[in-house]
């Protein structure tokens, strides 16, 4: 269990949820404060059951819009909770949750975490789909929540060329929006393209992103970037060139955020957590890479 005080207790928290409804993952400040948010939702409900404020640290901050199947996230919450509020272990808090959290938030799983863990740090790698339909007709009703549309048909071989030169260890700067003091060099260690195509849904298509990190809107300026040379509006070269770039480019499109799902975090073994969030945290330099996790 993770060390966090005499006082708190770290758990694991396994959230799903449909991310159509929701102004993203993080709660927000000053004037937008009243938006809709997962983390909102989730640490309102956790400080109706703990009867004291929490505040939850995530792998990956999803945008609005975005879906996540597995998103992790880790919350320290006080001994006393456990003791006092009917809780006789953390695993509690999915039976309670359930009863308290919309249709759309799912929470499970709930555990002590090991030693070292830390939900955003202590990652190796975060694992999305993205699934986009070219058909004319758009998705089937039932998967327009999370099927985006792609106006124009792609060559997929073609689009799969162009994701094959993104993977590495390369500054994403031009795939990227502007954050200040925040590195925009990622592993991408994989960039699949499937036909997932049937008679119910033509011209369908999934890819599987994953990395060490995201930056922010880093994956939807991926899949914008190779679809428009799938579709032939730019050429084979667009992609490599791209990451020569410095900053983030005006002829990278943002594909809709509903075709997009956070499907996995990975992490090390227990004995190898604490080694690993240090390692994270230590920022990398423009040549070395880059830390943190944004989408």
């Amino acid at each position: 269990m993770t060390d966090t005080g005499t006082d708190t207790v770290r758990v694991r928290l396994d959230v799903a949820y449909d991310g159509t409804d929701f102004h993203g993952w993080a709660r927000q400040k000053g004037p937008q404060a009243g938006l809709r948010t997962v983390a909102g939702v989730l640490e309102d409900a956790l400080s109706l059951v703990v009867r004291e404020p929490v505040e939850l640290v995530v792998a990956g901050r999803t945008d609005a819009g975005v879906h996540a199947d597995g998103q992790v996230a880790h919350v320290d919450l006080p001994v006393t909770a456990f003791r006092q509020r009917s809780l006789d272990r953390p695993e509690s808090l999915v039976r309670r949750l359930s009863r308290m959290l919309p249709d759309d938030i799912r929470l499970h799983g709930a555990r002590a975490a090991p030693d070292g863990f830390d939900a955003r740090f202590s990652a190796l790698s975060r694992r999305y789909t993205y699934r986009v339909t070219t058909a004319p007709a758009g998705p089937l009703p039932v998967r327009a929540r999370d099927t985006a549309t792609w106006r124009r048909a792609v060559d997929l071989d073609a689009v799969q060329a162009a994701s094959d030169v993104l993977v590495g260890l390369h500054d994403f700067a031009a795939f990227c929006r502007y954050r200040p003091n925040a590195t925009t060099v990622r592993d991408l260690q994989e960039f699949r393209w499937r036909d997932i195509s049937s008679s119910a849904e033509p011209a369908t298509y999934e890819a599987t992103v994953v990395a060490d990190a995201f930056c922010w809107s880093m994956v939807r300026s991926l899949v914008g970037a190779v679809l428009t040379v799938g579709e032939g509006r730019r050429d084979a070269g667009f992609t490599g060139g791209l990451l020569d770039e410095r900053s983030r480019s005006s002829a990278v499109p943002v594909a809709p955020a509903c075709g997009l799902n956070l499907v996995d975090v990975r992490y090390p073994p227990d004995a190898d957590l604490a080694a690993r969030t240090l390692v994270t945290r230590d920022r990398r330099s423009p040549v070395n890479g880059g830390g943190g996790a944004s989408e």
